[in-house]
């Protein structure tokens, strides 16, 4: 074949692959896959043309690559989002203490303890003496995830760390910062609502 034969095919090849070329990239954003099929016209005989379908198929490619992350920044927006939202609508508590209203979040409320006509909101670092009775205090929170585990004390389950079985058929049990509460055989039925799942543990609290 002479060199004139060998460019006109050159060129034919060329002006067909550019034909292709066209019509898939009209179509790349419903099916990536059509790139592919673009791929698999490269010439074994042309190695410049191999060259150039090498290149389509990575524009081909990173083409897509703005529209990824486009939707990850939206999505990383929709979450900080919701993460205000939801600090925003976080449960929280209003009572009266010392000629003010005073408003906590109950998550960070550790536990609720009876003192006479009062109840004392035990709230790192302070704690707050509310006129009200334990049972009403108690019903009041146990939709937050408030358990009564003395005649006296309701505890923030989310603030249990440690459960300790005691010999007398009772139990002691620790919040976050240390303190601890004893739990009467009363209220233990109770403890079943600290976890969501319990494994191996079939007997405790029984």
């Amino acid at each position: 074949m002479s060199a004139r034969e060998i460019q006109d095919e050159k060129a034919i090849a060329r002006e067909m692959f550019v034909q292709q070329a066209a019509h898939a990239n009209a179509g790349v954003s419903a099916s990536p896959l059509q790139a592919a099929t673009i791929c698999s016209t490269k010439s074994r005989r042309d190695y410049a043309l191999e060259s150039t379908a090498d290149e389509f198929c990575e524009a081909a490619d990173t083409s897509l690559l703005p529209v990824i992350r486009v939707d990850a920044a939206n999505l990383m927006r929709v979450l900080r989002q919701l993460e205000v939202i939801a600090k925003r609508q976080a449960p929280r508590i209003a009572f009266k203490a010392k000629g003010s209203i005073l408003l906590l979040n109950l998550a960070d409320i550790l536990a609720v303890q009876a003192e006479g006509n009062y109840v004392s909101l035990q709230h790192r670092p302070n704690s707050y003496l509310v006129h009200e009775s334990l049972s009403s205090v108690a019903e009041k929170l146990k939709p937050y995830g408030f358990i009564r585990i003395h005649r006296s004390v309701v505890v923030n389950i989310s603030a249990v760390e440690e459960i300790q079985p005691l010999p007398t058929g009772e139990y002691r049990l620790r919040v976050k910062g240390g303190k601890e509460y004893l739990v009467t055989r009363t209220y233990k039925h109770n403890l079943r609502d600290l976890a969501q799942l319990w494994v191996g543990s079939e007997r405790l609290c029984g």
